[in-house]
């Protein structure tokens, strides 16, 4: 599952990618998610909280959010952009 949402209003991003470090079977998928808050002036986004979820639960997380107003968005950050600052 790879995939993100915005919600313009909040300057907020989810990010939903697959977990690189999954061992298991393919009946325990898991999913990473990711809160990010845009950042002003070209600064880095804000990693604000992840998650790691079962399959099920992000998908279900993913149409309960556009139900709510968010809507797909265009890969913000990944493994060859910027990637977030952790909140500290």
């Amino acid at each position: 599952m790879e995939g993100w949402l915005t919600i313009a209003s909040k300057y907020q991003s989810v990010r939903f990618h697959s977990d690189p470090k999954q061992g298991g079977s393919a009946n325990d998928v898991l999913v990473i998610v990711d809160h990010v808050k845009e950042m002003p002036a070209g600064a880095p986004p804000l990693l604000k909280t992840r998650r790691n979820m079962r399959y099920e639960d992000a998908v279900a997380l993913w149409k309960e959010l556009q139900r709510c107003g968010w809507t797909v968005a265009k890969p913000g950050w990944g493994s060859q952009g910027l990637q977030p600052v952790p909140d500290r």
